[in-house]
């Protein structure tokens, strides 16, 4: 009985598991690596033969945990992909964007560096295209929560909110092997409580191993008021100063939310009318998936369904699907709010958007989520004062502002009030999907507090579960 652990360790992307029984080898999850020091991982093989593997065990559709399965497909991977049923909507939405995303930019680079005369330390193609996407889709099987899945003779599994996105969970597998049996959580993402449209993340009582996440593991967000009125403050002060507020945004969970509190805003008159753009197919098709899977929602986004005030719907919204509605947005004239992805700005339309605005001062970039080291995200939001994008440099004279209540993980606390519901001491707890300098801070502040075994696993390790 072992562990691999193949991404998101000692830092947050790319990630990729698989657990090994003698019978079995079940992957958990196939992620992108984001990071730029990284990148690289996303070509290497996978260290566990595709066509080997008996099931795959998906927690949710952010890339970051599904955009390298077209990949291990093309390599020959042919087994069935579980996770929940929002989950196989959105992970269509995404891989198809991500190969066509992928198709565009690899293009782009190419045309770009022969006209420099230079090469790229990667490859000048896609990982992937659409093709095999279309191959890995029959594959994705949809589940209920809270049901008990046999995934092998030796491995079964069931399915526990998470609490971070539509559809996301948290995997209870159960492993038995010579008579032995051991119970594995895998945390997947895990989401904060209280957020708008989605149900709080699930507990546990019990485990032998938790595979947990610690991305905000050294930190807590930062109490700067309640989302909405922070939001309130920015959108007035930019568009008083003329200027437009781009904000880089996830397409699951994180537009959707975004949408919700400008919608509140809107309905309460607390924002001037203006325009508001959804810059990105594919958010457009994941709130079309919302609004399909209502029965994932939280008592308040019933409410307010309740009362004729769509929480995904307001006046001045405008969703922007094709290139030529992209493209228009840059002929209006008046301030506008324009929401893009990717929430990294790591690609897609954002970038665009990033080089029209970042060098005019009436500007604002808000950023409401995360940021990777390495990522254009992360050099803009840290203050670097001249950035590269599209191969030309531009100076960041845009007023740069965060707003950290849209994280759709949970900070340093409330990580430690999720593993607190957990009576007894599990064997081990690993933890994943975190820079290192935040998971050695969440492995320390866990040991302070229960006094319980935590490691933090390398790239590639091995674990025997035993």
């Amino acid at each position: 009985m072992k562990l691999h652990f193949l991404g998101a360790n000692r830092q947050v992307t790319g990630s990729r598991y698989c657990l090994e029984t003698a019978e079995s080898k079940v992957m958990i999850d196939c992620g992108m690596f984001q990071e730029r020091e990284f990148l690289s991982r996303n070509w290497e093989p996978n260290s566990i033969a595709p066509s080997e593997c008996d099931a795959m065990l998906l927690t949710h559709a952010h890339l970051d945990h599904c955009g390298l399965i077209p990949k291990l497909v093309a390599n020959g991977f042919h087994a069935p992909i579980y996770c929940t049923r929002p989950t196989v909507d959105l992970t269509e939405v995404i891989l198809r964007d991500s190969a066509k995303i992928q198709e565009e930019d690899a293009a782009y680079k190419k045309k770009r560096h022969e006209r420099e005369g230079r090469k790229s330390k990667y490859p000048e193609k896609a990982l992937y295209g659409e093709d095999d996407v279309l191959k890995t889709l029959p594959m994705l099987s949809g589940v209920p929560y809270e049901t008990v899945l046999r995934v092998t003779d030796d491995i079964s599994v069931v399915f526990h909110d998470a609490g971070h996105i539509l559809g996301s969970a948290m995997l209870e597998v159960t492993v038995t092997e010579n008579g032995v049996t051991r119970r594995v959580i895998f945390s997947g993402d895990i989401g904060q409580s209280d957020k708008p449209l989605i149900r709080d993340p699930s507990f546990f009582e019990s485990a032998d191993f938790v595979v947990m996440e610690s991305t905000y593991g050294d930190r807590n967000h930062e109490d700067r008021g309640d989302v909405e009125t922070q939001l309130c403050d920015v959108i007035n002060e930019t568009i008083g100063r003329g200027g437009n507020l781009v904000i880089p945004t996830f397409a699951v969970e994180r537009a959707q939310e975004l949408m919700y509190y400008i919608s509140r805003l809107v309905h309460a008159d607390r924002i001037p009318d203006v325009k508001v753009f959804l810059d990105s197919p594919m958010a457009v098709d994941v709130t079309n998936i919302f609004r399909q899977y209502r029965e994932c929602f939280d008592e308040e986004a019933w409410e307010l369904i309740g009362s004729n005030r769509s929480p995904l719907q307001f006046p001045g919204l405008q969703l922007a699907r094709s290139t030529a509605q992209s493209i228009a947005i840059n002929n209006t004239k008046e301030p506008c709010i324009i929401m893009a992805t990717s929430g990294m700005c790591t690609g897609g339309r954002i970038k665009h958007h990033l080089r029209r605005n970042l060098s005019r001062p009436e500007s604002t970039i808000l950023f409401v989520g995360y940021q990777a080291h390495g990522t254009l995200g992360r050099l803009i939001s840290d203050g670097k004062q001249e950035v590269r994008i599209h191969g030309r440099n531009y100076e960041a004279k845009a007023q740069i502002s965060r707003i950290y209540g849209f994280s759709g993980h949970a900070d340093r606390d409330a990580l430690l009030r999720w593993i607190e519901h957990l009576k007894q001491a599990p064997r081990e707890i690993f933890l994943t999907h975190g820079e290192e300098e935040a998971a050695m801070s969440l492995a320390e502040g866990i040991r302070n507090e229960k006094g319980w075994e935590v490691s933090i696993p390398e790239f590639q390790q091995i674990v025997d579960l035993g």
